[in-house]
């Protein structure tokens, strides 16, 4: 049974309830938890990953590139379910580590659901979320090249949560935000470059 997801907090409430029973959580646990034609949370999952410390681990912005271009591709061709290799759904965490970070992240999730609404619809509706996954797919194809710019990878990050987020609560004015912060993480990587 597909679940509909409203907010931030109801994402992290139903992977840690999936989690509970557990002793090692695995991606494909996660990607089943929320559905697997869950374009928005796995964004999001991979957005949070590209945000944190972890942009910094040579390989992990291109791994985490393969993931988005994987999903995003299978979106505009209008696939019912999301196909990912095994050897990606296999990696697993400790559950005690899953719910460590679930429960950092309590403070900053009631933060920023205050602040997401549902508006401007139009923008995360079904054309907009195909603009989303194009954005996506350009994103992705670059991120090879921002592990050499000091940064972008982080920017990366930060523009691909904004995008999940946005589709999870339906927020087009965040859409709105995550289209301008893409074209500055873009002139970020050419400005490096030059």
């Amino acid at each position: 049974m597909a679940y509909e997801f409203t907010s931030l907090q109801q994402l992290l409430d139903h992977i840690a309830k999936t989690a509970r029973h557990r002793k090692r959580i695995s991606l494909d646990m996660v990607v089943r938890a929320v559905g697997q034609r869950s374009f928005a949370p796995l964004l999001l999952l991979v957005g949070i990953i590209l945000f944190s410390p972890l942009s910094g681990i040579p390989g992990l912005p291109t791994t985490m590139a393969l993931l988005v271009l994987l999903v995003a591709v299978q979106l505009l061709l209008g696939r019912k379910h999301f196909w990912m290799p095994g050897w990606m759904l296999h990696r697993s965490i400790s559950k005690a580590r899953l719910i460590k970070a679930l429960h950092w992240l309590q403070s900053p999730t009631r933060a920023i659901d205050r602040w997401l609404h549902p508006r401007l619809r139009l923008l995360v509706g079904r054309t907009g979320t195909y603009v989303i996954a194009i954005i996506c797919v350009v994103i992705a194809l670059v991120l090879p090249i921002m592990e050499v710019v000091p940064f972008s990878a982080t920017a990366a990050g930060l523009t691909l949560t904004a995008f999940g987020l946005a589709l999870v609560a339906q927020d087009g004015l965040l859409a709105m935000l995550a289209f301008v912060f893409t074209t500055a993480t873009f002139g970020l990587v050419i400005l490096a470059l030059i």
